[in-house]
């Protein structure tokens, strides 16, 4: 079952905060040239994220520490 926590709806601003954007206008750029698959709800002019969704993105770019070998 969803938390409530992960249904919660984003702005553009707090998106951009959690991903260490300096410009909320990023995230436009990325919807209209589809650089990347993060997921938005829209209606009407708002644009909003799933904070699950953004916790994937976050998760599917996580570059892993490389494996010294001994």
């Amino acid at each position: 079952m969803n938390s409530h926590e992960d249904l919660e709806l984003l702005t553009e601003s707090k998106t951009a905060e959690l991903l260490g954007l300096r410009n909320p206008k990023t995230l436009a750029v990325w919807r209209c040239t589809k650089r990347y698959d993060l997921p938005y709800v829209k209606y009407g002019r708002s644009v909003r994220y799933r904070l699950k969704d953004v916790r994937a993105f976050i998760e599917s770019h996580l570059v892993p520490l490389h494996q010294s070998s001994r």
